[in-house]
């Protein structure tokens, strides 16, 4: 019986990857690599083997020149997989979300809340709770600009409880009131790797 040595799968941690774009040029550079990647998403990507010294490197460097950052400690790595779980749930999720950040966080993660809670806090210096508001007000910031669909499907799409809680929570953040951001038309909005 031929007993050949399995590669051992790996997964990378990155941070700074906030969009579908970012993965794509994330992609690129581990392809370009031959990095043997799996799969690419938020915040990770799975490789079909390990990666020697001299390679993370140069993907660190050239993730670098990319605006990314190749995550090593276990803590760095868990803050990174907090903000990407968010800001895929709040930007790129499709439909109503049927359960709570708290739920969906401690569940993909493997980690009671309060443990991620804390940790997220004392690194970052704002809750989860302040995150994804600040998250959530940059969706309505952008919804608002792109001008197709009213305020009450808007409060709907990221579970306000209603179009008043919304535009408190907005004018709150921003100084305005949903209907002054309208009006405006300027941008005022924030990319979402410096929040």
């Amino acid at each position: 019986m031929d007993m050949k040595k399995k590669r051992m799968k790996s997964r990378i941690y990155i941070k700074n990857m906030v969009c579908p774009r970012c993965i794509a040029t994330v992609r690129n550079i581990f392809e370009e690599m031959n990095l043997g990647v799996l799969e690419v998403g938020l915040g990770e990507v799975s490789l079909s083997g390990e990666m020697q010294e001299h390679q993370k490197e140069e993907l660190s460097r050239r993730l670098e020149e990319h605006g990314f950052e190749l995550l090593e400690d276990q803590k760095s790595r868990l803050i990174a997989q907090i903000k990407s779980i968010i800001i895929e749930q709040i930007h790129q999720r499709q439909g109503e979300m049927k359960t709570t950040f708290s739920a969906l966080l401690s569940e993909r993660l493997h980690h009671e809340y309060t443990s991620l809670s804390k940790l997220f806090s004392s690194v970052e210096g704002m809750t989860i709770e302040r995150f994804i508001l600040k998250q959530k007000i940059e969706k309505v910031k952008e919804l608002i600009f792109y001008d197709q669909l009213s305020l009450s499907e808007i409060a709907y799409q990221l579970n306000y409880s209603s179009v008043a809680h919304l535009s408190s929570q907005f004018k709150k953040e921003t100084g305005m009131t949903p209907s002054e951001f309208r009006k405006n038309r300027q941008s005022g909005r924030i990319a979402l790797d410096s929040i």
